[in-house]
C-alpha cells in the first residue's frame, strides 16, 4: 500500500508544478500580447504615425495644386478682363473728350447769337443738354445754317457714343470685380490648405523629420542617377553633341535642367520660383512652342501619347483632376515642380497616379 502511495505523490506534485509553469507562460504570453496590442493602437503617445501623416499631407498639397490650378484660370481671366476694363475706360474718356468738344462748338454758337441779338430758339437749342428733344418740340433747325446743323448732329452723334462707352465700361468693371472675388476665393483655398498641411508636418517629432526627409533624399537622389543614365543615352544616340540644333525637346529638358534647385511657389512662372504649370510653360516657351496657362489646358494641347510611348520632353498629367504636370526625361523619371517647401527635381513618374501625356509642338 505504501509503495503506490509514493508514485501518487509525485505524480500529484508534478501535475502541480506542470500547472504552475502553464500558468507563468500563459501570463507572460497575455502580457506581451497586451504589450503589442498597446503599441499598435497607440503609437507615439495616440499621435497618428508618420505614414499617415505623410499620406494626409501628400493628400492637401494635391488639393492645393488643384486650388492653385484653379488660381492660376480666375488669374488669368482676371488680366484679360482687368486689360478690357481698361480699354473701355480709354474709349469713355476719349469719347467724352469728343463730346465736350462738340459741345463747346456749340457753345460758341450759341455765344455768337446771343451777342448779335439775344437768346432765340436757335441759341436755346445750341444750348440745351439734348438737342433732339429739343427739336421734336421746335422747326427752328430749318433756320440753322449749314454748320450749325452739323455741330448739332455732330454732338447728338458724340452723346450717344460716349453713353455707350460709359455703359460698355461699368459692365467691364462689373466683371472685373467678379473675377477679383473668384481669384481671392481660390487664393484663400490654396493657402487654406497648406497651413494645414504646415500644421500636420510642426506637430511631427524631430526624429520623424529627420526620417521624412532621409527618405525624401534617397529618393530623389536615384531619381537623379536614373535620369542621368537616360542622359547619357539621348547623348550617345545622338552623338553627343546637340549644339545650336538641338530638338524641340533638348531645349525644353535643357531649360527644366537649369531650374532645378528652384523652389516651387504656388501661382509662379519664374524666373527664381514655379508652380508644375509654370515650369512647363517656360520649357517649351524656350522651345518656340506656347502652351496655355493651366494643366487643365495643357492637356489638350499637341498629340496624345500612351505611357509606354512617352519620349524626352513630353508633358505628362497625374490625378484624375489633371491637377500635376511634369516633363519626362526618360528612364521613367521626370523633372517637376513638385510642392510647397520643395524644390525643381527629377523624381520618378510613378510617385504619383498617371493620368495622360501629349506631345506639344
Amino acid at each position: 500500500m505504501a509503495s503506490h502511495r509514493k508514485p501518487r505523490t509525485r505524480i500529484r506534485h508534478s501535475a502541480a508544478t506542470k500547472r504552475g509553469a502553464l500558468g507563468v507562460t500563459t501570463a507572460a504570453l497575455a502580457a506581451v500580447s497586451l504589450l503589442t496590442q498597446s503599441a499598435q493602437a497607440a503609437p507615439d503617445d495616440g499621435k497618428p504615425s508618420l505614414s499617415e501623416v505623410k499620406e494626409k499631407v501628400d493628400k492637401l498639397y494635391q488639393q492645393a495644386e488643384s486650388s492653385t490650378q484653379k488660381y492660376n484660370a480666375a488669374k488669368e481671366r482676371t488680366d484679360a478682363q482687368r486689360a478690357k476694363a481698361d480699354k473701355s475706360l480709354d474709349e469713355a474718356a476719349e469719347r467724352t473728350a469728343e463730346l465736350n468738344e462738340a459741345r463747346r462748338t456749340l457753345g460758341n454758337y450759341a455765344t455768337a447769337q446771343y451777342r448779335s441779338g439775344g437768346m432765340s430758339e436757335t441759341a436755346t437749342l445750341l444750348l440745351t443738354e439734348d438737342p433732339q428733344q429739343f427739336f421734336q418740340q421746335s422747326h427752328v433747325l430749318d433756320r440753322m445754317s449749314g454748320r450749325q446743323k452739323e455741330a448739332v448732329s455732330d454732338f447728338e452723334k458724340q452723346r450717344k457714343a460716349a453713353d455707350r462707352e460709359r455703359k460698355a465700361a461699368t459692365k467691364e468693371l462689373s466683371s472685373l470685380t467678379s473675377a477679383q472675388k473668384e481669384l481671392k476665393k481660390n487664393k484663400q483655398e490654396v493657402q487654406a490648405k497648406l497651413a494645414e498641411a504646415r500644421e500636420l508636418l510642426s506637430e511631427l517629432t524631430a526624429e520623424q523629420k529627420a526620417r521624412m526627409a532621409a527618405a525624401e533624399k534617397k529618393k530623389q537622389e536615384a531619381a537623379r542617377k536614373a535620369a542621368e543614365r537616360a542622359e547619357a543615352e539621348r547623348e550617345k544616340g545622338s552623338g553627343g553633341s546637340p549644339g545650336s540644333n538641338a530638338s524641340q525637346a533638348e531645349k525644353v529638358i535643357g531649360f527644366a535642367k537649369q531650374q532645378l534647385g528652384k523652389p516651387y511657389v504656388w501661382g509662379a512662372t519664374g524666373p527664381s520660383s514655379f508652380d508644375c504649370s509654370g515650369l512647363t510653360v517656360g520649357a517649351w516657351k524656350a522651345a518656340g512652342v506656347s502652351l496655355p496657362r493651366t494643366t487643365w489646358d495643357q492637356v489638350e494641347v499637341g498629340t496624345k501619347v500612351s505611357k509606354s510611348q512617352m519620349r524626352p520632353g513630353d508633358l505628362i498629367f497625374f490625378y484624375d483632376d489633371i491637377s500635376h504636370v511634369g516633363i519626362y526625361v526618360g528612364n521613367g523619371q521626370m523633372i517637376h515642380a513638385p510642392k510647397p517647401g520643395a524644390e525643381v527635381r527629377y523624381e520618378s513618374i510613378d510617385t504619383m497616379p498617371f493620368h495622360s501625356a501629349n506631345r506639344p509642338g
